[in-house]
């Protein structure tokens, strides 16, 4: 796919002129903010701490609804938006590395084009993946002594935001059972729960919510993080979860798992497409310029509020909240990945899964 540059670009640029803004009133209107997964997940989370935030600082503060919209690990969702002329504003749309990697993958269903949508805001995030009790006693910083388990997994599918998780556990010598089909990650922890799965991960949002929780509980054991990026571009531990490795200290301790070469560098390729630029707000093709800039004007005053750095760690993690050219660029990092990248990783899938995107 041709990755062109967003639209939104110009217009958020120009988006703290007053006169552009005085135009645009929601007032007794209603916002549907459209979420293509299940109500459980970190994509849930995410939108409904914003959501109110939102209503706060848009002009004549609207009501913000997140409505849900799950099936086929959200492409039926995003296929449905890319449909959308909405031009008042009142049509949001948020995505999440699922909906980027089928898109970078070229998969066959996607119908979908992300630049002919207008980015108001992304975010990033991270995500943990945790044990059942059992077998983190057998965690001991690596994965040499897990490597004859066979874990069962909940996934919403492996050509979505799962296929981090799962090239990562293979990696580090693994055997994990996936169950493709759930609707959300949330759906994926709730099998967890019910001892139907035996390992998990979430976005930090969902981890933050529900399964942090476990783990206070006894009930699960954090094995990982996906880590974050410094400014360098490098691997580092999240800011959220500072006492957790990331996988790839795990994969550095355990035996047969290297962090170079063509494995390596797929996983990283899809890591940083799917997690610093992990969820988005759209508002749809056809905008007007002054709706897209009213957006990210609330969107910059909701991350520049003085009390955001502290609610939004408690609910979403710390991680950078971008506007305007910044979420318009942060977009296209989001949606772009290397050949050689995605070369390996529709060979994985066809070997590992027998999944074919041709």
């Amino acid at each position: 796919m041709t990755i062109k540059y967003f639209a939104a670009t110009a217009a958020s640029a120009a988006c703290l002129a007053a006169p552009a803004l005085a135009e645009v009133d929601f007032a007794g209107k209603t916002i549907e903010w459209v979420i293509p997964f299940s109500e459980t997940g970190g994509s849930a989370k995410w939108a409904n701490f914003f959501a109110p935030l939102l209503s706060e600082e848009l002009p004549g503060n609207p009501t913000v609804v997140v409505k849900f919209m799950p099936g086929a690990g959200s492409t039926k969702g995003a296929n449905w938006f890319q449909e959308q002329e909405h031009d008042e504003g009142t049509v949001l749309f948020g995505t999440s590395g699922s909906t980027q990697f089928p898109y970078l993958l070229d998969d066959p269903r996607v119908r979908y084009e992300y630049s002919d949508w207008n980015p108001v805001m992304a975010s990033g995030t991270g995500g943990v993946a945790y044990l059942n009790p059992t077998d983190g006693k057998k965690f001991d910083g690596t994965a040499n002594n897990l490597k004859d388990v066979n874990f069962i997994y909940g996934s919403q599918g492996a050509t979505r935001l799962d296929l981090v998780p799962l090239l990562a556990w293979e990696m580090l010598g693994m055997n994990v059972e996936p169950v493709f089909g759930i609707k959300g990650r949330g759906d994926g922890r709730l099998m967890f729960e019910r001892g139907e799965a035996t390992i998990d991960y979430q976005t930090s949002s969902s981890y933050l919510g529900a399964s942090a929780d476990l783990v206070e509980k006894g009930q699960a054991v954090p094995m990982m993080t996906w880590g974050a990026l410094d400014e360098d571009g490098n691997i580092v531990r999240d800011p959220t979860f500072p006492e957790i490795a990331t996988f790839k200290e795990v994969c550095e301790a355990t035996e047969g798992c290297e962090t170079e070469g063509e494995a390596w560098d797929a996983w990283k390729a899809f890591f940083i497409a799917g997690f610093p630029v992990q969820k988005i707000a759209f508002l749809p093709a056809g905008s007007p310029d002054d709706v897209i800039a009213t957006y990210t004007a609330a969107f910059d005053a909701v991350r520049n509020r003085e009390d955001f750095a502290q609610i939004a760690e408690k609910r979403v993690g710390k991680y950078p909240v971008f506007v305007g050219e910044g979420a318009a660029k942060a977009t296209q990092r989001g949606t772009t990945v290397s050949a050689e990248a995605k070369a390996f990783v529709t060979n994985w899938l066809q070997e590992a899964y027998g999944v074919s995107l041709k």
